[in-house]
């Protein structure tokens, strides 16, 4: 079994004890495009239905029911890609609920993006999981990571909360560069952690 400590709001999953093909109904929350908030540059972001963390006072809490939302459909998949297309917007962005429990939806999406744009376009996702134990997850998940760009990575711990960090929610989450860190066999953090002390020094 798993251990939670509803304290921390840490849950350790063992390894492919959650799938996608178990709990994802397919469905998304919300699709926002061109956005500033979620990463750098202006940003298409989906936000996917469903997450099994239930990290305390998670601020998408209504998005943890994996059957919230609206049916995921191929005439939205076409307008994220072609909103994509856009000069000015720098990627995708993958939120939730938990990407990683939706890659039925986002593997597709992410692999089209690729072939459309090639790298032209970067993605972002946030998840619950973190760097390893994503690394010892199912196939599924590793596929998705590694269409990734910037992955940033750990649970919510509402103790941890700081209100002045980048993109992040608490200061255990991490903001890694994925494509680096799987190269390198090692976690890379994004922009090698210049943000790190940058928060620090408006502390």
């Amino acid at each position: 079994m798993a251990h939670y400590d509803p304290k921390t709001g840490i849950r350790n999953p063992e390894p492919k004890e959650w799938l996608a093909k178990d709990w994802s109904q397919g469905k998304i929350a919300d699709y926002k495009p061109y956005n500033f908030v979620d990463g750098e540059g202006v940003r298409c972001s989906i936000y996917v239905s469903g997450c099994l963390f239930a990290c305390p006072n998670c601020y998408n809490r209504v998005i943890q029911n994996f059957n919230y939302g609206i049916p995921y459909t191929e005439e939205l998949e076409q307008k994220i890609l072609d909103d994509l297309a856009a000069p000015y917007c720098q990627g995708l962005t993958l939120l939730g609920g938990e990407p990683m429990l939706n890659t039925n939806i986002l593997l597709p999406l992410c692999q089209k993006v690729r072939e459309r744009f090639g790298h032209e376009k970067d993605i972002w996702s946030w998840t619950g999981y973190t760097w390893e134990e994503l690394l010892k997850e199912s196939e599924d998940k590793k596929e998705l990571l590694q269409l990734v760009d910037i992955l940033v990575d750990g649970r919510y711990i509402d103790a941890l909360r700081d209100l002045t960090l980048h993109f992040r929610g608490s200061s255990n989450q991490r903001i890694i560069d994925v494509q680096k860190s799987l190269a390198s066999g090692q976690v890379i953090l994004w922009n090698h952690g210049d943000y790190l002390k940058s928060e620090e020094k408006n502390t």
